[in-house]
């Protein structure tokens, strides 16, 4: 394992190994061999970007299994989005269902959880909403282009929240104005950056909930789409 420490290609090495773990992989060491290993682990640099630099922070919170993965290259990092399509019916709408299920262009996960063994870092959210150009087809979802939310006045003016477990990643009652980032050029239009990135789990239920105030002037087949950006694990 000490080999794999010192080869790792992540940063924060410590927390994905653990205090009491590396304590145990010094023990035996040569003199030499353990202040190089001491070096390795106190001279890194948090060099990483992004979502990944903040993967990095949640090593900690990162169920044991999947750490020992990462380390021996089981499982590694990867860019990664979330994301679903729903139709609007109703003021509430949940993006994220029990009974959903994956399918190309719709949504990418199944049963509102992630596949067993994989954890995810929520560093960003996309909302965007579109027109189905077949509303008599369930093929037209597939073809939708997605616009931002500002081109709808009845969503911009709601509300939307993101549980995981049923724990608040993003509290109730927050305003869908946050993606309207039509006139922000340096982002991807309905693109909202968290502040406070959150871990979800495997097996945790996805809650991400839009509450509108009134469905005035919003057509019948119109969708909404959420991407839930950030990095995750992934074989």
């Amino acid at each position: 394992m000490t080999d794999e420490i010192m080869n790792s290609e992540y940063n924060n090495i410590g927390e994905l190994f653990g205090i009491g773990e590396l304590e145990h992989a010094t023990q035996g060491m040569t003199p030499v061999k353990k202040a190089m290993f001491i070096k390795k682990i106190a001279g890194q640099v948090h060099s990483s970007r992004r979502s990944r630099a903040e993967m990095e922070k949640f090593f900690k919170q990162v169920p044991k299994h999947v750490r020992v993965e990462l380390l021996r290259g089981g499982v590694r990092l990867a860019d990664y989005t979330i994301y679903s399509t729903k139709l609007i019916t109703s003021k509430t709408i949940k993006m994220f269902e029990p009974q959903d299920d994956k399918e190309v262009g719709v949504r990418n996960i199944s049963n509102a959880k992630l596949p067993k063994n994989m954890v995810f870092l929520v560093s960003g959210i996309i909302l965007l909403t579109g027109t189905s150009p077949d509303a008599a087809s369930p093929e037209g979802v597939k073809a939708i282009n997605f616009k931002s939310v500002s081109s709808v006045p009845a969503i911009c003016n709601g509300e939307f929240s993101l549980k995981a477990n049923r724990k608040q990643i993003v509290p109730e009652n927050q305003s869908i104005r946050r993606f309207a980032t039509d006139n922000d050029h340096t982002v991807q239009i309905g693109y909202y950056k968290l502040d406070n990135p959150r871990l979800i789990r495997d097996e945790e239920l996805i809650e991400f909930t839009v509450e509108l105030g009134t469905q005035l002037n919003i057509p019948e087949n119109q969708y909404l789409y959420v991407g839930l950006d950030g990095t995750g694990t992934t074989p």
